[in-house]
């Protein structure tokens, strides 16, 4: 299999970000390679294609089944396994947002928690409780925002990040009318 120049650059791009991703080059370009294939391919065509020793390939095959991102696929009167990734390019994103929240988002955030039910030992440890506590806030937040929009038909999330900077132009004109900071039961009471 002889990748064609945009392949080859695709390929070696993605290896590269790989490694800042948190993957490693093999399997960033394993990938690529994957993402661009019209059909199904198995693993001695990433080897042919890559030139990357079977173990290694085998090695990026079971890595990317890890993180939900490529699929298995049999054809028929073949006993081989071929690899795919998933049409929808929304259904990728949120399967990486998805499994990264998990691999480091959530066991921080567990952690952050199992410190702050600890009672401080020592006088200087409230100013790193206050601390903890604020991190702690601001990722739940966060994720509490994660799963609102994860939630979210793929047609209603795009057209939200359509909105882009529009939606903080509307949050000012609408603190115009009522001011952030208060809560409905407050504003109401001041009615």
């Amino acid at each position: 299999m002889q990748l064609s120049p945009l392949h080859q650059d695709f390929v070696l791009h993605f290896g590269e970000m790989g490694s800042r991703w948190g993957i490693n080059r093999t399997v960033g370009q394993i990938y690529a390679l994957l993402f661009l294939s019209s059909e199904p391919l198995n693993a001695d065509q990433i080897v042919e294609g890559l030139g990357f020793s079977r173990s290694n390939v085998s090695m990026g095959l079971k890595e990317l089944q890890a993180w939900r991102l490529v699929r298995l696929k049999h054809l028929p009167g073949d006993r081989r396994d071929y690899f795919t990734t998933p049409d929808d390019l929304w259904e990728i994103v949120r399967t990486l947002i998805d499994e990264r929240k998990k691999r480091e988002i959530d066991p921080t955030l567990t952690k952050l928690r199992e410190l702050q039910m600890a009672a401080p030992g020592y006088p200087d440890e409230t100013y790193a409780n206050n601390r903890i506590a604020e991190l702690t806030s601001l990722i739940e937040l966060l994720t509490g925002w994660y799963d609102d929009m994860n939630s979210l038909e793929t047609d209603r999330l795009v057209q939200l990040l359509a909105l882009g900077s529009r939606v903080q132009k509307f949050i000012a004109t609408t603190e115009k009318i009522v001011p952030l900071g208060r809560s409905r039961k407050e504003k109401e009471k001041d009615a």
